[in-house]
Parts: structure tokens; C-alpha cells; sequence
């Protein structure tokens, strides 16, 4: 496995969860998972971090159980790397910074936006044999319940989106504008950082020519 994919792919889950915890510090709305993992830590304690690990642990179950396959263990280094950082964005980097005003509770948003489709793209141009269980659980009940991709993302979206509501997780209508805008965001992005590891990629096998 190269160096250099794998400096990408932490480089990239180091930039991706700052960008979720900034979404979680403009406290406007979350995506459903991560509105989930907020709502179990403020209901039963323990971090934000270590909730997103436990859920997705779960899932790797669960998605094991739908597939009727192993569970994919090598994706636990994925989530718990992505557990760890955004514990280390919330706890260490900023633990008392908290964005006053609408106005700039909403720029911060956007923002963590933004610097989520930097990191997603980094992480996904890494090429890891490392997926995310949230992602599989969308292709397990696809899979399972022979059911359209979009369909069977609502329908993962939608759990979480429940438990969220049920234990008081910040949904709000910053949980709608993250849903419609992250997928064009990451697109754009995985696109961008693509072209720049292509454009590296044959700057060095020139240079290797010419050695």
C-alpha cells in the first residue's frame, strides 16, 4: 500500500471530521447520522466521537445480517479514526468555542460544509479497501430488499432521522440544507482532488522516465 495513499486518506479524514465538527458547533441542524451521534451523547453521555464508533460498529453488524456475509472488519479503521478526530476537533481544539449570531452560526455551517467535501473527496481519491458501514447499509438494504439506491438511502437516512428526533438531536433546517447540498459538495470536490492526483501522479512517473 503506498505512502502516499495513505498520508490521503488520513490527511482527508483529519479535513472531513473538522468540517463535522464545525457543522455540529453552528448548532443549526445536522445530517441525520451525525444528529443522532449528538443526541446520544447529550442523552446518555459519553463523546460524540465515541457514539459515531459505536453506531457504526453496529451497523457493520447489521449490514453483516442483511448481506448474509462477514463483517467487514477493515471498515472499523475508517470509523474509528472518524470517532477519534471529531473528538479531537471538539475536545482539544476548540471545546469552548461556540459561533454567536445566526449569521455566523450559519457562514460556519456552510463552511463545515465545504471543508466536508474537501476531506470526503481526499478520502474517497485515497481508493482504501476501507468503507464506511453508513454507506454499506445503504447497499445492504438494497441489496436485501431489492429496492432503487435512492430508495434504500432514504430509508437509511430515515432511521437515523427517527432516532435523532427521539432523543432530541439537532435537527433543524440546517439538517435539510446539509441533505440537499453535501452530495453536489463532495462530488465537486472528489472531482477536484482527482485531477490533482492525476496531474502528481504523472508528474512523477515523467520524472521517473527521465531518471
Amino acid at each position: 500500500m503506498k505512502s502516499s495513499k495513505i498520508l490521503l486518506f488520513l490527511t482527508g479524514i483529519m479535513v472531513l471530521t473538522l468540517g463535522i465538527s464545525l457543522t455540529i458547533k453552528a448548532n443549526v441542524g445536522l445530517g441525520a447520522w451525525d444528529a443522532l451521534a449528538v443526541g446520544q451523547s447529550q442523552t446518555f453521555g459519553l463523546t460524540v466521537g465515541t457514539w459515531m464508533i459505536i453506531n457504526q460498529a453496529a451497523l457493520l453488524f447489521i449490514n453483516a445480517w442483511l448481506l448474509k456475509e462477514r463483517p467487514q472488519f477493515l471498515a472499523a479503521i475508517t470509523f474509528v479514526l472518524i470517532g477519534l478526530f471529531v473528538d479531537f476537533w471538539l475536545l482539544q481544539v476548540f471545546p469552548n468555542w461556540q459561533p454567536d449570531g445566526m449569521t455566523l452560526r450559519w457562514g460556519v455551517l456552510l463552511l463545515g460544509i465545504i471543508v466536508i467535501g474537501l476531506g470526503a473527496g481526499m478520502y474517497l481519491q485515497a481508493e482504501m479497501p476501507m468503507l464506511n458501514p453508513i454507506d454499506m447499509f445503504m447497499m445492504a438494504l438494497k441489496k436485501r430488499f431489492n429496492v432503487s439506491l435512492m430508495t434504500a438511502k432514504t430509508l437509511g437516512e430515515l432511521v437515523a432521522l427517527v432516532l435523532a428526533f427521539i432523543l432530541q438531536g439537532p435537527i433543524n433546517i440546517g439538517t435539510i440544507v446539509i441533505t440537499v447540498i453535501i452530495g453536489p459538495v463532495v462530488q465537486f470536490f472528489f472531482k477536484q482532488v482527482g485531477r490533482i492526483k492525476q496531474k502528481f501522479s504523472s508528474t512523477a512517473i515523467s520524472h521517473a522516465s527521465a531518471g
